[in-house]
């Protein structure tokens, strides 16, 4: 039992820094992950720098910058470069595998659902978002989505802790009028449409 509480720790403090991080308590943070998002975007989107490139030159300038000061050191008895070690523990890598699993077995659920359970809602649930999606990628590239994505991500939370009461009303209204609005469409079309019985089921 003791053994398995410091990992469930470290993850309710990475949790909480990243919190700190999207809500610009921690300045230094949010400076850094906006600076790095904002000029990655101009670099690949607005200079239009190849990705694959940048990359390439990156790791050849590191690798010869490696190399000479391992043979300079060598040959002047210098101290080599403070490499860390560098690996991934086994606890990340089965804690990733099970997040992946999880989420793969969530889609295949909702597929099946779709195609052989042929429920109607959740089809027209994945279709809008997939539709929706569709239709924003057509006016943005992925880089950009991103990066928007992490504007969004370090201005939503803050607005919305600064000014949660007055957004909880609107949502509230909104959500009210979307409620109603989907129980017309439930009435009047989706309670139309024939689906099979559960004997139905059975018997197939």
């Amino acid at each position: 039992m003791g053994e398995s509480m410091p990992p469930r720790r470290n993850s309710v403090h990475q949790a909480l820094g990243v919190a700190d991080v999207l809500l610009w308590k921690k300045w230094s943070g949010g400076v850094l992950l906006l600076t790095s998002t904002t000029a990655s975007w101009l670099l690949f989107e607005r200079a239009g720098y190849n990705l694959l490139s940048f990359v390439a030159n990156v790791l050849l300038l590191l690798v010869v910058i490696l190399f000479l000061w391992a043979k300079s050191a060598s040959l002047l008895n210098r101290p080599l470069p403070p490499l860390p070690d560098m690996e991934i523990s086994e606890a990340n890598v089965v804690k990733a595998a099970d997040a992946l699993h999880a989420g793969i077995n969530r889609g295949l659920s909702i597929a099946r659902d779709i195609a052989i359970g042929r429920n109607w809602k959740l089809f027209l649930q994945v279709a809008f978002c997939l539709w929706l999606a569709s239709y924003i990628g057509s006016f943005f590239n992925f880089l950009t989505l991103v990066y928007i994505g992490v504007l969004l991500s370090l201005s939503v939370p803050m607005l919305y802790d600064k000014y949660q009461d007055h957004i909880d009303d609107k949502l509230h209204v909104a959500n009210r009028v979307i409620q109603a609005q989907y129980r017309k469409i439930d009435g009047s079309i989706l309670k139309k449409i024939p689906l099979r019985s559960n004997k139905e089921k059975k018997l197939q």
